[in-house]
């Protein structure tokens, strides 16, 4: 997916991870929401570099600046 996440069929169910690790982005991105600070989430996961947490957001916006949103009638 790009140059720190990977999303392998036989690594947590294909789910977006950091290369290296079982770590998935979604839940770096869930920690950012909740308000939690880069350092803190390098300190709970100390395999992870501010790149990396960069990468998730990049990863997020290019996600939804692609997507098309159809309001509900």
């Amino acid at each position: 997916m790009n140059k720190y996440i990977v999303a392998d069929p036989g690594i947590c169910h294909g789910k977006p991870t950091f290369r290296g690790t079982r770590i998935m982005v979604w839940q770096v991105l869930e920690m950012l929401e909740a308000g939690e600070g880069i350092d803190h989430i390098l300190a709970a996961y100390p395999s992870l570099t501010r790149s990396h947490v960069k990468a998730a957001l990049h990863l997020a916006v290019e996600r939804l600046a692609g997507e098309q949103f159809v309001p509900l009638a």
